[in-house]
């Protein structure tokens, strides 16, 4: 592929069969990231910000924090151990620039009172959209304004579950049997956070708006890290210029668990690096193998009480993925349809669709009746960047007041939508901190919230991207877990 050319589809099966051999298995390069974990002190916990709470899509069995003050920090901290980690649900992305920047800075320098109060290290890593969406580079700056500068920022935005694969320094997301250049696709068409470049050395000049250089920005190939090993990559990094802006190309969890543990011996020869990464980099950091979805009896379910969806998110796939689901249902899902036009008209015409609403969902949900409550599939976008991201605001606020006002506990939760599940999490249901149980479904965290100040401790809590999944992933998780 030249410097020049636009990058352009290519087929999914042909294009991974013609790259190098993977010479080790994920299970194996995992088992020797545990053991790098577990046999050596000096591996700073890593604490991943989380600009959404879909970041959480790989892991299992570790904390998400929904606040940040110092003395919460402190407590994480001190029960946390090197090399281990835990999320902060920043939901930056729902944010203007200034308050996100503002927002990871007071982070951040909480994070640093923390530590250095119970003598523990860190590092951080921005989980970001695996299609490339969210503050960029304003966030990574950030956090070196709070924290001092590091050597190299490493760029990883591989996603398997997802089928966001980077090769030749092109990003790429799977659509069926095609691999599509990222920016041909409708996540670059984003009303806030839209992008042209597939290229992803591209993509860093065009988001700093030509900031960065291009030539500062460089990839580990899929050859040097499957032909050279942890030891190629180790090399590569400890001799990083500082200021290098570092793209992982990844086409397999392999790929990821071989860059990891390069990045680990490059810390241990005194490299700082600042990570903007998708779902993958953090389980494959943390060493957590992946586990099969969580079924329904695993759960225990009420069955005296129907399912909850609520849907916010408007990608195509949301859009595909609750046809799908309202079409196979039938008469066992009972949907709501909150007209986004009258929620936007006047707080009197909101407050109406909102009470209408409340109370055909209290008597479904007491059936026991599935319901799913979405807003009205019409996008409505405002006259710039700005004004759409306060659009998408106030439809949140109005999910929000539904899941607050409604007196009935459904036997599950599931929300779809980056921002939306955020907003449900934080304020609908009041959760400071949650367990990561594992996936609903590949790719679809599962939460469940045991503080006494959650409106529902231990419901199970299902974050649900907006952007995973095949047209049929939704209907299936709530097929499987009717009583």
């Amino acid at each position: 592929m030249s410097e020049t050319s636009a990058p352009t589809a290519q087929p999914l099966k042909s294009t991974l069969a013609s790259l190098p051999k993977l010479s080790a298995t994920s299970d194996e390069l995992r088992a020797k990231t545990r053991k790098e974990i577990q046999s050596n002190p000096n591996i700073p916990i890593l604490v991943a910000l989380d600009d959404d709470p879909t970041g959480t899509q790989t892991c299992h069995d570790i904390p998400v924090l929904t606040t940040w003050s110092v003395q919460v920090l402190t407590q994480e901290f001190m029960i946390t151990k090197p090399g281990s980690g835990f999320f902060i649900l920043t939901n930056s992305r729902a944010l203007h620039p200034p308050a996100a920047k503002a927002l990871t800075i007071e982070i951040c320098q909480n994070l640093k009172e923390a530590a250095a109060a119970v003598g523990k290290s860190f590092e951080v890593v921005l989980r970001g959209d695996s299609t490339l969406r969210g503050h960029f580079p304003i966030e990574p700056e950030a956090v070196e304004e709070a924290l001092g500068p590091a050597d190299a920022w490493i760029l990883a935005p591989f996603f398997l579950q997802g089928g966001r694969y980077t090769i030749d320094n092109v990003h790429y997301v799977a659509e069926g049997d095609t691999l599509v250049p990222a920016g041909d696709t409708p996540f670059a068409k984003d009303a806030t956070f839209g992008y042209k470049s597939s290229d992803l050395r591209d993509w860093v000049v065009e988001k700093s708006k030509g900031k960065i250089e291009r030539n500062r920005v460089q990839g580990l190939s899929l050859q040097d890290i499957r032909s050279g090993g942890p030891d190629k990559i180790g090399g590569i990094l400890s001799n990083v210029e500082r200021g290098t802006i570092i793209i992982v190309n990844s086409a397999a969890e392999e790929d990821m668990d071989v860059v990891i543990l390069g990045i680990l011996q490059a810390s241990a020869k005194g490299k700082k690096f600042l990570f903007r990464s998708g779902a993958a980099f953090v389980s494959a950091r943390l060493g957590i193998s992946p586990i099969p979805p969580i079924s329904a009896k695993q759960l225990h379910l009420d069955p005296s009480r129907g399912g909850l969806v609520i849907a916010g998110s408007y990608v195509p796939k949301t859009t595909k993925q609750l046809a799908a689901l309202r079409e196979k249902s039938g008469d066992r899902l009972t949907t709501i349809e909150l007209d986004v036009g009258k929620l936007l008209e006047s707080p009197e015409r909101a407050e109406q669709e909102l009470q209408h609403a409340l109370s055909t969902a209290e008597s479904e949900l007491n059936k026991p009746q599935d319901v799913l409550v979405m807003t009205s599939r019409k996008l409505i976008t405002g006259a710039d960047e700005a004004k759409s991201l306060d659009i998408g605001s106030t439809i949140a606020a109005a999910l929000v007041s539904f899941l607050t006002r409604l007196k009935t506990k459904p036997r599950y939760v599931i929300a779809k939508g980056g921002i939306t599940s955020s907003d449900m999490a934080t304020k609908g249901l009041n959760m400071k901190k949650a367990q990561i149980v594992g996936q609903a479904a590949a790719g679809v965290p599962l939460w469940r919230c045991d503080e006494p100040t959650c409106k529902h401790p231990g419901l199970p809590y299902v974050v649900f991207p907006g952007n995973v999944g095949g047209d049929e992933t939704l209907f299936e998780v709530v097929d499987r877990w009717r009583v």
